[in-house]
């Protein structure tokens, strides 16, 4: 079932999430849900946050990056292994950061329409529980790397714009604004905050 991603400006993106237990309510259907709304979204990562749960869960599908840009003819290093890569995080640790920070322009499913350079660190450890309940610990980086953390920063209640500069705050102030209105022309379904109800 597709869910409605929630608009920034929405206080559960800023909560941090609950870590749960294998008993939690209908998890296998949750995830197949968050997977079918991300793929709906044109996502490659989900959180809980997003669908208005507050716990410590995301998914992600990395194998957009993966396929080569038309404009150029070395592949991206960055990208490798990123293929197939579909993924659930249950009660995730982020171990350790690190290497060098490098920037990228993030967007946000819960923040349409905006893309700001974020930096972050290029290699992470993660520690997590897949949807088998079985404990992990992998190693990423790259990408891999950028897309776990983006979506590690949900379930902490922190979102890409909260890593920009107070200028460029400011200077979106009136388009974030406008997502928590529901001013904004989006093809998945969404729910805003601050949408007037129509009488």
């Amino acid at each position: 079932m597709i869910l409605p991603v929630v608009a920034y400006g929405d206080p559960v993106l800023k909560k941090e999430g609950k870590e749960i237990t294998k008993d939690f309510p209908k998890l296998n259907e949750l995830i197949d849900n968050m997977f079918e709304t991300m793929y709906e979204a044109s996502g490659v990562g989900l959180a809980a946050p997003q669908i208005g749960e507050s716990i410590r869960l995301f998914v992600i599908d990395a194998s957009p990056f993966a396929e080569p840009d038309e404009e150029d003819d070395e592949p991206d290093p960055r990208a490798e292994g990123l293929d197939g890569l579909k993924k659930v995080f249950i009660n995730p640790i982020i171990e350790e950061e690190s290497g060098e920070e490098w920037g990228f322009n993030e967007g946000c499913l819960s923040i349409p329409k905006i893309r700001e350079e974020v930096f972050r660190k290029e290699k992470i450890t993660i520690s997590y529980y897949d949807e088998n309940w079985a404990l992990k610990e992998e190693v990423y980086d790259g990408y891999a790397a950028r897309i776990i953390q983006h979506e590690y920063d949900h379930i902490d209640g922190v979102l890409f714009t909260d890593h920009l500069s107070p200028l460029k705050k400011r200077l979106l102030k009136n388009k974030l604004q406008n997502i928590s209105k529901g001013d904004i022309s989006i093809d998945y379904r969404m729910r805003f905050p601050m949408k007037k109800k129509k009488r």
